[in-house]
């Protein structure tokens, strides 16, 4: 029996942010209810699947999870009771933002078996918050974080952005340093881009903001890289720090290229060789579920050569990087010889290091991965 990780796609927010490009519509609870009733009816035509595979992992994602109701919550935790079955799960996370989250909330998240909290916090600057169009303020990280621990949480994440608009290096040290402070058990730390669509990206276009300054974007992940490791957080993902043991083993299953299933609107799946997506549309979701239909808008047939060009992509993101000998497992060749090229050009680049057993990053290409990831996409 396979493991896979499940990923539940909830797709409200009290506001969207002025950066996000994820799937996301405003709360409304005809609209949450519809999409609650659709979620059940996808769970149901993924039966099969559900019953014969190790669910390893779930992580309810959005959006924003917590924004539901107590009482809207308990429909979706109800799901999750009926219709999956969780006792290979070692890892349920779910996503909240300071501001909507609730004793009873948070009870209820304990009660069905959430045991991994992923908190928004973005910035400790009440105008950085604004600008990014957040819709808490810095004491309400305080309480919100106060709150989860008081609940009993004992694996807590903590969102970062840096690189944002008029935000100085001093600033992104002092959120650093009050996050470290708080002591969560894992930092995920993610530079701004501003994504075709969102309202960042017009307002950039039109000169309302600054365009980012890659200098001040190195620096602030190098001061991140520098601060991190003398709290104890191990850098063991681009973007992800935790101590041993504590990783998010999650967004791991992606890292490994393992497969993975998602399940709302706009969700993405993969089986390793196969990889679909649902419509981010609500009303086009539910209309195919409505039909009897999986809603499914997307599938894609990967190539052996795009299935070894993503998992070298997605095994280089971990500071371990990939190894050599599950690599001719998967796809009976070794890496070194079958990238004989682009693996002698990157390493005279100084961003690619290559022992007997492993293929990683080296402190330069962790600076320049995408740069990197170019040299192993196909064509």
């Amino acid at each position: 029996m396979k493991k896979i990780g499940l990923y539940i796609h909830v797709p409200f927010c009290v506001r969207k942010c002025y950066y996000c490009d994820f799937v996301s519509f405003p709360h409304h609870g005809d609209k949450v209810r519809a999409y609650l009733a659709g979620l059940e009816r996808e769970l149901e035509l993924y039966h099969h699947l559900l019953t014969t595979v190790k669910i390893s992992t779930i992580y309810l994602g959005g959006g924003t999870p917590s924004c539901l109701s107590p009482a809207e919550l308990a429909v979706l935790f109800a799901l999750l009771d009926r219709h999956i079955k969780r006792e290979h799960c070692l890892e349920m996370t779910m996503e909240c933002n300071p501001g909507t989250i609730s004793r009873a909330k948070l009870q209820a998240m304990k009660a069905v078996g959430v045991n991994r909290v992923s908190l928004g916090v973005q910035a400790l600057q009440d105008e950085h918050l604004a600008r990014l169009g957040r819709t808490h303020k810095l004491a309400e990280v305080y309480q919100s974080y106060e709150m989860i621990r008081r609940a009993g949480f004992k694996n807590v994440n903590i969102d970062l952005m840096f690189a944002l608009p008029y935000q100085t290096l001093k600033e992104w040290e002092t959120t650093l340093t009050g996050i470290m402070d708080l002591e969560p058990e894992h930092i995920s730390l993610y530079n701004l881009v501003f994504e075709k669509g969102t309202q960042f990206y017009h307002w950039q276009r039109d000169k309302r903001l600054p365009p980012i300054d890659e200098e001040l974007d190195l620096a602030m992940y190098q001061l991140a890289l520098d601060l991190l490791p003398l709290a104890g957080y191990r850098q063991y993902e681009i973007s992800s720090f935790a101590p041993r043991g504590l990783e998010c083993r999650h967004n791991l299953t992606y890292w490994y290229n393992e497969p993975y299933l998602g399940l709302g609107p706009g969700a993405h799946s993969s089986s390793g060789k196969v990889r679909w997506a649902n419509a981010g549309s609500l009303e086009e979701y539910l209309a195919a579920l409505q039909g009897g239909r999986k809603p499914v808008v997307e599938r894609e047939e990967l190539s052996v050569e795009l299935q070894r060009a993503e998992t070298i992509i997605l095994g280089l993101r971990l500071k371990e990087g990939l190894g050599r000998q599950s690599f001719r497992e998967r796809f009976q060749g070794d890496i070194c010889s079958i990238y004989a090229k682009s693996m002698a050009k990157l390493q005279g680049q100084g961003l690619l290091k290559v022992t007997p057993r492993r293929v990683s990053l080296t402190a330069k290409g962790l600076l320049f991965a995408n740069q990197v990831f170019l040299e192993f996409l196909p064509g």
